[in-house]
């Protein structure tokens, strides 16, 4: 990219919708860091005395309704905009924090976790459509991309460190944290009532004109809604014309983090005998490599393209996540946890902006949708198949399958560069 294109890029990074964007992703995944990790788990078997039962099945439906409306999601904001999408979705993250933090029935809390879900829904479509109309003819995103990552890594992050400080400084009250969080979501809701009321893009117009005749239709009834969602799915038939590799790839892509999420602190302390101090030190290195090497490399993903970026980061994270299996001496413990960190710095940014370049412009939000789900399911599915493999097999197991699921990206990916699309398809 010429030096007219970096600073034109740049400005869009900086641009009052992009900060906007970033808001948002802090402060869901914030929200969502601290429910997750540090409130809902304690609050619902301690205070509330519900079984592992209830409380695994109220985790399992937001994680349900967060990835399955994501296709949804995606398709309502092609044709309602970013600000009604938005803000009509975060009505519901509202309504279910407040049910939460005042209903105590396992049914309403349960229902609950479902519409926290399905308020999230929209948030990536959104995004990543945003994000992606902002590229610019070259698809050069992966600044901007890199920089999401730190939002959506550091909302995690900071999340249950903020709530667990709130929890000891006042006293273990959960009607507190809970009115933060209510305050939060208030605050997001306004964020994003500031969204542009439609997706402008280089097809702004033709959108608009389709939305504009999706309502004339729906209040005429001549244009029912079923006739859309069909007209959709032939477009998608006809556009999204990419190498069916894609799709496998799209699971595995996250399958990898939902293998190891729910065992690396089972294995730090079991069977590495690292103290919660250490272990936290782990963490810091291992997000602190991430965060700091994003925005670099989205910036030289920008400037020299995706595929060796890929190529490196997959065999990158695979060899040393066999590495991590095997090791026991800390020192070496903390390199490998610094070139995972690495491995996937490199990774996400180079990713999202590979997705970006295969997506037509005509339906970016319905196809983010789509894609975003599928890469959801793997966070949904891997858990379950860690713990398997953990409990039958043996404590190394999972990440040495982790590693595997890896070195099949980078194979994926070799095949993917050189044929992304089965065809040209005009967008």
């Amino acid at each position: 990219m010429d030096e007219i294109g970096r600073k034109q890029a740049s400005g869009r990074l900086w641009s009052p919708f992009f900060v906007q964007l970033w808001v948002l992703v802090f402060l869901v995944e914030f929200m969502k860091g601290s429910l997750l990790v540090a409130i809902l788990p304690v609050y619902m078997g301690e205070a509330l005395g519900l079984s592992a039962g209830i409380i695994g099945l109220a985790f399992s439906l937001q994680y349900f309704g967060d990835n399955a409306f994501r296709a949804p999601a995606g398709w309502l904001a092609e044709r309602l905009g970013y600000r009604g999408t938005m803000s009509t979705a975060l009505l519901f993250t509202l309504a279910a924090i407040i049910m939460l933090s005042v209903l105590r029935e396992p049914v309403w809390l349960i229902a609950a976790c479902l519409l926290l879900g399905l308020g999230t829904s929209p948030l990536w479509p959104c995004v990543m459509t945003g994000t992606t109309e902002m590229s610019g003819p070259n698809n050069s995103n992966g600044a901007a991309m890199g920089t999401l990552e730190i939002a959506s890594m550091g909302g995690t992050g900071v999340g249950p460190l903020v709530m667990n400080f709130a929890m000891a400084y006042y006293g273990h009250s959960y009607g507190m944290v809970f009115l933060i969080l209510i305050g939060c979501s208030i605050v997001l809701l306004l964020v994003a009532l500031m969204l542009p009321g439609s997706n402008k893009s280089a097809v702004a117009e033709g959108l608009e004109r389709s939305a504009a005749a999706s309502c004339d239709g729906a209040i005429k009834q001549k244009h029912p809604l079923w006739k859309g969602v069909k007209e959709t799915i032939n477009t998608l038939k006809t556009k999204l014309n990419v190498n069916p590799l894609i799709y496998p790839a799209l699971f595995l892509q996250s399958f990898v983090i939902g293998l190891i999420s729910p065992v690396l602190t089972l294995y730090a302390r079991t069977d590495l005998g690292i103290s919660p101090n250490l272990y936290s030190a782990l963490l810091i290195v291992g997000g602190g490599v991430t965060v700091l090497a994003l925005i670099p490399c989205g910036k030289l993903v920008d400037r020299w393209g995706t595929k060796y970026f890929l190529h490196i980061g997959f065999l990158l994270a695979g060899i040393t996540l066999f590495f991590f299996s095997t090791v026991q001496a800390i020192p070496l413990v903390f390199v490998a946890v610094a070139l995972i960190g690495l491995g996937y710095a490199l990774i996400l940014p180079a990713w999202n902006t590979f997705l970006a370049r295969l997506i037509p412009e005509s339906e970016r939000a319905t196809v983010w949708g789509f894609f975003l789900t599928l890469q959801g399911s793997g966070m949904v599915i891997g858990p379950l198949v860690s713990g398997v493999l953990w409990d039958r097999i043996g404590h190394s197991a999972p990440f040495i399958i982790s590693g595997v699921v890896m070195l099949l990206m980078f194979g994926c990916h070799l095949v993917l560069a050189r044929h992304p699309r089965r065809k040209t398809v005009e967008a």
